[in-house]
């Protein structure tokens, strides 16, 4: 029986937060159990170190779903929006908490929201997913490319590099930077990225001790979104380049998700919707991506 439990994450304030608020609930139904955190720098910690763009999912979690399959950890705690669709082999999500905040937020210089922004304002983002919609809105924005973490960004903000800036709300949320927003955008205008707001908590499948422990913090409704959501990416072969977007919510024992996909200049844009009788997440989110590649999404897709 264990009585330690290894928790590997990335070494950034937000990745930290995250893992604590995951650290409190296990001590609920594991008092005894004794928890130890292991800091991992994956490949996109080191690249932004020297300050080089980085794209792809997966440099943000290799590292630490490598030292899982090596039993250097016993769990790894990502951000869900940072796992790519297809998992390694022997690895399994055995846990979701409750999902915070899916939505994006606009955090501007002058407290003005985005319908209120004047035209030509330079809006920092570096999510195609992001710029997209952006665009679809307000055609008229200036588009920048924004890198860093929360704290950086913050500051190129104040600094006036940018009049405004998008991040995720739950991270905001999470460092405690709520008073900071001036709008929480809301979901008709901008759809999150799949699994925005919500935790991923790994472990290997043959280690079913350490499921079972997970399985106690794991929220239903939450893990049942995500899944609509990742199985409607993997359907239409996402990646961090291509803007996309989803959102599934359970609700009156109905699954209901929305979809997006752009082009990167938001001028081609296909959102569909559909509520789901049965819930069963990977075949709502399979079925919102077939409807919406019959309605053109996949020459929208090619234009990404």
């Amino acid at each position: 029986m264990k009585t330690r439990l290894l928790l590997g994450t990335r070494g950034s304030p937000l990745a930290l937060a995250q893992t604590n608020e995951v650290i409190e609930s296990l001590k609920n139904v594991a008092p005894s159990m004794r928890f130890e955190v292991v800091p991992i720098k994956t490949k996109g910690d080191k690249l932004h170190d020297t300050g080089i763009t980085v794209e792809g999912k997966s440099i943000f979690t290799k590292e630490i779903e490598e030292s899982l399959a090596k039993a250097e950890i016993d769990v790894a705690i990502h951000s869900m929006k940072d796992l790519v669709v297809e998992l390694p082999p022997g690895l399994v999500i055995a846990a979701v908490p409750k999902r915070v905040n899916p939505r994006d937020a606009l955090i501007s210089r002058n407290k003005r929201k985005l319908n209120d922004l004047p035209g030509g304002a330079r809006v920092g983002t570096s999510s195609p997913r992001r710029k997209a919609q952006l665009l679809a809105a307000r055609g008229d924005l200036e588009i920048l490319d924004a890198r860093g973490n929360i704290g950086t960004r913050l500051v190129k903000l104040k600094d006036g590099e940018y009049d405004a800036v998008v991040l995720a709300a739950a991270g905001l949320i999470r460092l405690g930077l709520e008073r900071e927003v001036t709008e929480f955008i809301s979901t008709s205008v901008m759809l999150p990225a799949v699994g925005q707001g919500a935790l991923a908590i790994e472990a290997k499948e043959t280690d079913e001790q350490t499921i079972g422990l997970l399985s106690k913090i794991d929220d239903k409704p939450s893990h049942m979104a995500i899944e609509a959501e990742r199985a409607f990416a993997r359907k239409l072969g996402a990646d961090c380049k291509k803007p996309i977007a989803a959102y599934a919510k359970l609700e009156s024992g109905k699954l209901s998700i929305e979809g997006m996909v752009a082009a990167p200049t938001g001028k081609m844009l296909v959102r569909g919707r559909i509520i789901f009788d049965s819930p069963d997440a990977k075949e709502a989110g399979e079925a919102l991506a077939e409807d919406m590649l019959s309605k053109g999404a996949a020459s929208v897709l090619e234009a990404s």
